[in-house]
């Protein structure tokens, strides 16, 4: 496991993120969140006609819980899960990572000069249950031309990411407008995942319990 930088005023209970995602772990310590990383490896298929909305949080909710679930009964008692899951959806069709060029060039043919949905689902889990939360933001890209597409799959960014981009490299210049979370697209909601951990006892980089006295 990885540390990064934090304080939580919670120092009886351990918060691991379940990704090994650097996007996701940058986010969150952003928030100034200590916590530990620990890869889910889980079976990432979409079940037969399971709309997103239900898989992107069914995937949060089990990375979370199969984490939770590797630890031993004390760590279980003492630790909470963050668990995240990104989809990129056109016209209700989950977009994944993209298993070629040709591939990367279609699933961008089809974001070109269009709108989407990206789909984030947070969920933490502790031994008391889970709770879980679906952010949706909509993007509209530019037109794209062949060229340009090929040119980004040869920069390497594509290759890991879903629907065949992201947001925060190269392919900003993509987008022409956004609305909703820019790092719910990134990977990791701010503003909900601080919900999240400050409900359940954590504080991270504001922390008005630590003011002076």
């Amino acid at each position: 496991m990885t540390n990064s930088i934090a304080n939580s005023t919670n120092s009886n209970k351990n918060l691991i993120l379940a990704s090994q995602s650097p996007r996701r772990k940058e986010l969150l310590a952003q928030l100034g969140y200590r916590f530990s990383v620990q890869a889910s490896d889980i079976d990432e298929s979409v079940k037969e006609a399971e709309p997103p909305h239900d898989y992107v949080l069914r995937l949060a909710k089990q990375k979370a819980q199969h984490i939770l679930a590797s630890l031993s009964v004390e760590e279980q008692t003492n630790s909470f899960v963050l668990g995240s899951d990104t989809s990129v959806v056109l016209n209700g069709q989950i977009l994944g990572k993209p298993e070629s060029e040709d591939d990367c060039i279609n699933t961008l043919s089809l974001l070109s000069n269009n709108h989407h949905q990206v789909l984030t689902a947070i969920a933490l889990a502790s031994k008391s249950g889970v709770q879980g939360e679906i952010i949706t933001t909509d993007v509209v890209f530019k037109v794209l031309t062949t060229a340009e597409i090929q040119a980004y799959w040869l920069t390497g960014e594509p290759q890991d990411k879903a629907g065949s981009y992201g947001i925060q490299g190269i392919a900003g210049q993509f987008v022409k407008s956004i609305n909703g979370s820019y790092s719910a697209v990134v990977g990791l909601p701010l503003y909900e995942t601080a919900q999240l951990l400050t409900n359940a006892g954590f504080s991270g980089a504001i922390d008005v319990n630590n003011l002076p006295k």
